[in-house]
């Protein structure tokens, strides 16, 4: 039986708590992390490259954003959550990395998100604390 079916068989039907745009260029990553999103109950689309992620931002609206294209440039993540930040719905955006070095020259996200095999449930926290905080923005904004 294909991979893709034994994902569709062993997961729960539930709504989804968030739309998530995870951009990375490593394809393993990528498929890893989307799959443990998929698994918490987010509704993730992958993008392979910034290009391709700025295009599913332009036709999608997405309440997160998250970036690990460092294969692709060092500028990469930082430039696609720029783009995503002047969008009108405004995503929480996050630079994901495996590597916490360096990761405070990072201005152009709302956070790093560290990623460790060793703690997962530290990376899904984080990504609730900032679709929550980006909630909790909005609700801000609508009161003012």
């Amino acid at each position: 039986m294909p991979t893709e079916a034994l994902l569709e068989i062993s997961t729960p039907v539930h709504r989804k708590v968030a739309k998530v745009l995870l951009a990375g260029s490593d394809l393993a990553s990528r498929l890893t992390l989307k799959t443990v999103l998929l698994k918490a109950g987010y509704d993730v689309e992958g993008a392979a490259s910034a290009a391709e992620a700025m295009s599913r931002l332009d036709a999608n609206e997405f309440q997160l954003v998250l970036a690990d294209l460092r294969a692709e440039s060092m500028n990469a993540g930082p430039a696609l959550l720029s783009f995503a930040r002047q969008k009108a719905y405004r995503p929480a955006t996050a630079l994901i990395t495996s590597d916490m070095t360096g990761a405070s020259t990072w201005r152009d996200a709302d956070s790093v998100v560290s990623v460790t095999n060793e703690d997962i449930s530290n990376f899904l926290a984080n990504v609730a604390e900032l679709i929550g905080n980006r909630a909790e923005r909005r609700m801000r904004w609508r009161e003012a």
